[in-house]
């Protein structure tokens, strides 16, 4: 059966109301731990910044939940950090993930680069997010700001051809390997978000083609993915499972497929445990499930289902 293909308008028309978000104050922060290397982890702080939405209309994104409709002044951005890190503990990295681009220039106002450069000067790593198709000489010119290593997280999603393209993505595998490779021939380092299940895909194919996805992006080059389950929340996806055309995956998916990238001995791979605990409550010993999940992405080790 062909995989189906929406409109930006249809992807808008499903969306429930956004949040209500400051420009003054990013919409959450938080301090999380992460496994670097063999024994190694690192606190990072993570702000997740307040600002224009994207302007791809990603099929299964609910990002823009927490978003503004008009860009920040100039300054505001700055602000947001400046505020996150008076509220945050001493951590060693920093990711300032902003819900869309980093390097779009409707959602972090260029001329605040120079200033953010400046805020986190005192880590050894910045991360930020960004489109494959907005990697260019920006991200070249805030590296140069940094006196840490630059590392920027891409939206692969999925290497299955057709359902990347009905993600509405806006990109192709070319599309992203070109970036990737223009990325890592500047020296600056990347990691991936890969979908767990995305839409479209029956229970095993959901596992095979995530495994096929980081396969991938370790070839290209990716020091790090984060796979992510694929959930609803975002009208889209909601409209699908009436269908018959997305299901939440199961449980013992996200175990199965994590396992097996880690097996893969080819890089760091974690899997995002964000609401988890809420979307599979009725999951038999949940809580030592997620326990051995966490034990996992902090140790890069397979942990015993004992």
């Amino acid at each position: 059966m062909p995989v189906p293909n929406f409109t930006d308008q249809q992807i808008l028309a499903a969306r429930p109301p956004k949040n209500s978000v400051s420009p003054l104050r990013p919409y959450a922060f938080l301090n999380e731990t992460e496994y670097i290397a063999t024994g190694q982890t690192a606190e990072i702080s993570t702000i997740f910044l307040t600002n224009r939405e994207c302007p791809f209309r990603c099929l299964m994104c609910d990002l823009w939940k927490n978003t503004l409709d008009e860009s920040v002044a100039p300054g505001q951005i700055i602000q947001q950090i400046r505020y996150a890190l008076g509220n945050l503990p001493p951590a060693t990295r920093i990711k300032l993930y902003n819900s869309g681009n980093f390097f779009d220039a409707r959602a972090v106002p260029p001329k605040d680069l120079l200033g953010i450069a400046a805020l986190v000067q005192c880590y050894d790593r910045v991360i930020v997010e960004n489109h494959p198709l907005l990697c260019n000489q920006s991200c070249l010119d805030f590296q140069q700001q940094l006196t840490a290593q630059l590392e920027i997280a891409l939206g692969l999603e999925t290497v299955h051809p057709d359902i990347l393209k009905a993600l509405n993505k806006r990109m192709t595998l070319d599309d992203f390997a070109r970036a990737n490779e223009f990325l890592l021939n500047h020296a600056i380092e990347t990691r991936v978000f890969i979908l767990l299940k995305p839409p479209f895909m029956e229970e095993q194919e959901g596992i095979d083609w995530a495994i096929r996805s980081v396969e991938y992006a370790f070839s290209q080059g990716v020091s790090c993915c984060s796979l992510i389950p694929t959930r609803a929340g975002n009208g889209m996806l909601e409209q699908l499972q009436q269908n018959g055309q997305y299901s939440l995956p199961a449980f013992s998916s996200i175990e199965t497929t994590l396992k097996s990238c880690l097996q893969l001995n080819q890089g760091r791979v974690f899997m995002d445990l964000w609401d988890l605990a809420l979307l599979y409550r009725s999951e038999p010993d949940l809580q030592q499930r997620l326990a051995r999940l966490e034990q996992m992405n902090l140790t890069q080790t397979i942990a015993s289902d004992s």
